[in-house]
């Protein structure tokens, strides 16, 4: 893969990953977990991309987070906050708006391509 499509598939990977973690957040989630059901869904992502979003996500309060101490391996979970699930119903409304736009003017147009 070239150079300028690697950078345009991160560009365009970024925004949807914001949007499937916090869809997974409405109950909570530690990072190893969230990892596993964004896998299930066919979305990857590395823990490297991961906690640094999730700390991005709580700074920006979308997202809580609460350590659990109660067995050998403390974890740090983190779940949707009540503002998280506000924005992620406005930014899922307006991703499906984009998408169903873009893939109108995708197939529309792209034909002359293909």
């Amino acid at each position: 893969m070239s150079t300028l499509l690697n950078s345009l598939t991160t560009e365009l990977r970024r925004g949807t990953l914001t949007l499937a973690v916090l869809s997974q957040l409405k109950t909570p989630q530690y990072g190893y977990s969230l990892v596993q059901r964004l896998e299930k869904s066919g979305i990857t992502i590395d823990q490297s991309t991961l906690y640094p979003l999730l700390r991005r996500l709580e700074k920006q309060e979308l997202v809580t987070s609460s350590w659990d101490t109660s067995e050998s391996r403390p974890r740090k979970y983190y779940s949707l906050s009540d503002y998280g699930g506000e924005i992620f119903t406005q930014l899922k409304e307006e991703w499906e708006k984009n998408f169903s736009r873009a893939l109108y003017i995708i197939k529309r147009r792209g034909r002359r391509w293909s």
